[in-house]
């Protein structure tokens, strides 16, 4: 099976879940090359193993260089979910401490979210958003937007990613998107969570009005939500 990469963004994280053999050729370099793209504007990075049915030396050997390149970059790497197979591996090759792995995705995102993280630290220290929305572009921009706004902008799109974030850190405001579904004890666990935070709902007509009216009136919005006396 050749290799397949699945990739998303949890908050400051992004996840990439291989599934299929990391082998000599051109599953490695497009890992490599996959990687390498991330690192243009990102620096905290998963590997998710999990769905890995083989890997050979040569695939060993991408994954270490994919680290090296990554702490060059100023960023880290983690690998969660490694099967059997490929922890053996590792320790026969003594490579376990080479590599920081979790049991999961969400203690691999944790571990990114503590103060003493490898990754270059967050140039902002204005209050802490968490965007939720299942439309890329709307994240896309409100990313862009809230962070030249001052705001420390984390963003997803699946309710489930949401509450690995909000497990992990701390969130001032939530602006929750149109329609984001879940199962039933994803949506209650999330409104449990949400009890103390601040939210925002964008509503059905953000992504279609006028950019210019929807940014004025969502900044507006925020403002009055941290500034309730002054905005």
């Amino acid at each position: 099976m050749r290799l397949a990469l699945d990739t998303r963004e949890v908050g400051h994280v992004t996840i990439v879940q291989c599934n299929g053999r990391i082998v000599a050729g051109g599953e490695s370099d497009s890992l490599r090359a996959h990687v390498a793209w991330l690192l243009r504007d990102r620096r905290s990075i998963v590997l998710h193993l999990g769905d890995v049915g083989f890997i050979d030396s040569s695939g060993l050997g991408t994954i270490v260089r994919t680290l090296t390149s990554t702490r060059q970059a100023r960023g880290d790497l983690k690998l969660c979910n490694v099967p059997e197979h490929v922890r053996k591996v590792l320790e026969m090759s003594h490579l376990t401490k080479l590599f920081d792995t979790h049991e999961s995705e969400e203690k691999a995102v944790a571990a990114f979210y503590r103060p003493e993280a490898r990754t270059e630290k967050p140039v902002l220290s204005g209050r802490s958003v968490l965007v939720l929305d299942k439309n890329a572009d709307v994240l896309a921009y409100l990313r862009e937007l809230l962070r030249r706004a001052g705001y420390d902008v984390h963003t997803s799109n699946r309710m489930g990613d949401a509450l690995i974030l909000m497990r992990v850190t701390r969130f001032d405001l939530l602006l929750l998107g149109h329609e984001v579904t879940a199962s039933p004890t994803a949506q209650q666990a999330f409104k449990d969570k949400c009890a103390g935070v601040s939210v925002i709902e964008l509503g059905s007509e953000f992504s279609t009005c006028d950019a210019g009216e929807a940014t004025s009136g969502l900044l507006e919005k925020i403002a009055a939500c941290f500034n309730p006396k002054t905005a």
